[in-house]
């Protein structure tokens, strides 16, 4: 790019008018300060003290700093010049031990950076769980046990009475998927247990805790909400029958699990994991969790081809039908990840067709992809993540075209952070984050999108 900033380019597809262009962070990948003000532990801290568990022995108690800096970051968004920002309220910041009553200053924090959003004219969207669940929590069964979905509601009213008059769009959970399939189910994330098909009661709680949010929500005032749940799309390794038959049940253990509750007011036949029901459902809970929501939060990074689970691998021993395997021909990310810009198009179409007039407008709220970046001469020049956000935005465009009411598109994320598991090997900031010094530092990428946002706005 030879250090030159990058211009939109002039071809871009007008989008329809009203649809909103945003950012988006979570609370423990950014805020640090994890001691501060009367915060208490989530199963974040506790994983990342344990040896092993994050790659490179690192952790979130300073982070982006962003409890404490703030107003640096809402000047960032404010010359990005975005619509909303996504962030999320910690937990154990409002409820140190997960019940009990709030602790304001917690609460004095999130009123402060609502309160600094709005006067910059940005619309806050704030997440009620993003994986931070207190600790104590944890130790009493975490999303195991279905009191956790109530000990959530009550969570969620304490910080309605506080945020409520401000706040108008709510997302309740943030991808239920990874907590079930990858901190219950794995072990890769926190709280780090490998339960494998024994996590599957994790996602029946997450969903009602979701539906019990939204009823919360509702009772409050006129405010908006969503759930936000990470999709791909599915793609069988070859027509054969074993390879065909692993997609439909990877699709429903990685998507439709989380989408057919909350869509098609029940979950899809499990018979291909071995089950007749859902472990966790009692009578009721379906018409809790398919309580009517305004918009759908989608989350997509790649698509994911799948075989059928190999003799002798980890998928084939734990009894599970399939196995992702290597998206061939073509770019990956830094995480190894396939860039394949026309499967989010694929995958938004699909869902429209599968669920109908039962799925509300669509909100992408996480889109971006992590690369190797380095200051040069005060410049970041990350030409592969233009390139990845460029085709993804297009994507959704040629969805919109092909029918799917998307309102916005959100990206992942505005500066670099603490990746989970992957400490700070893996940077998807548009603002690159010097580890030591805490500066901030723009990357072509931020004047790429920021110059797409006020093309689009005219």
């Amino acid at each position: 790019m030879n250090g030159e900033v990058p211009m939109v380019d002039a071809r871009m597809p007008e989008f329809p008018r009203g649809f909103r262009w945003g950012a988006a962070t979570a609370a423990f990948q950014v805020e640090g300060s994890t001691g501060a003000d009367g915060r208490g532990d989530s199963i974040w801290d506790v994983f990342a003290r344990m040896p092993g568990r994050v790659v490179d022995g690192s952790n979130a108690d300073v982070a982006a700093d962003g409890y404490r800096r703030w107003r640096d970051d809402v000047a960032l968004l404010a010359e990005l010049g975005v619509d909303d920002y996504r962030f999320s309220i910690a937990w154990p910041r409002v409820q140190p031990t997960g019940s009990g009553p709030a602790n304001e200053a917690g609460l004095d924090h999130y009123a402060r950076f609502v309160d600094a959003l709005l006067e910059v004219g940005i619309r806050p969207v704030p997440t009620l769980y993003h994986w931070d669940l207190p600790q104590p929590l944890e130790d009493a069964g975490g999303w195991l046990v279905r009191d956790t979905a109530a000990r959530f509601a009550d969570y969620v009213e304490l910080v309605l009475g506080r945020l409520g008059d401000r706040v108008g769009h709510w997302i309740t959970l943030n991808e239920p998927a990874m907590t079930t399939l990858q901190g219950y189910a794995l072990g890769t994330l926190a709280p780090g247990h490998a339960l494998m098909m024994g996590a599957l009661p994790t996602a029946h709680h997450q969903l009602l805790a979701h539906g019990l949010a939204v009823g919360a929500i509702r009772a409050a005032g006129e405010a908006e909400v969503g759930i936000v749940n990470n999709h791909t799309l599915v793609v069988p390794a070859s027509d054969d029958d074993g390879d065909l038959v692993a997609a439909g049940a990877f699709d429903a253990v990685y998507n439709r699990i989380f989408a057919d509750p909350l869509l098609a007011s029940g979950y899809p036949d499990l018979s291909g994991l071995g089950l007749e029901r859902m472990p966790g459902l009692e009578d009721g809970d379906l018409d809790v969790i398919a309580a009517p929501i305004d918009f759908y939060g989608l989350n997509f990074y790649n698509p994911t081809r799948v075989a059928a689970a190999s003799a002798g691998s980890a998928f084939a021993a734990a009894g599970l039908p399939f196995e992702p395997v290597e998206y061939p021909g073509v770019p990956v990310t830094g995480f190894g990840w396939p860039v394949v810009p026309d499967a989010l198009t694929e995958l938004l179409v699909t869902l429209r067709s599968d669920y109908g007039d039962a799925l509300p407008p669509v909100v992408i709220t996480e889109n971006g992809a992590s690369y190797p970046d380095d200051v040069v001469d005060g410049r970041v020049h990350d030409a592969e993540r233009i390139a990845y956000l460029d085709g993804h935005v297009r994507a959704v465009h040629a969805a919109i075209e092909r029918g799917v009411d998307v309102r916005g598109y959100l990206v992942w994320s505005l500066i670099d952070n603490f990746e989970w598991a992957d400490g700070y090997t893996q940077r998807f900031g548009l603002v690159h984050l010097d580890l030591d010094t805490e500066e901030r530092t723009r990357k072509d990428s931020f004047d790429w999108y920021r110059e797409l946002i006020a093309a689009q706005h005219g």
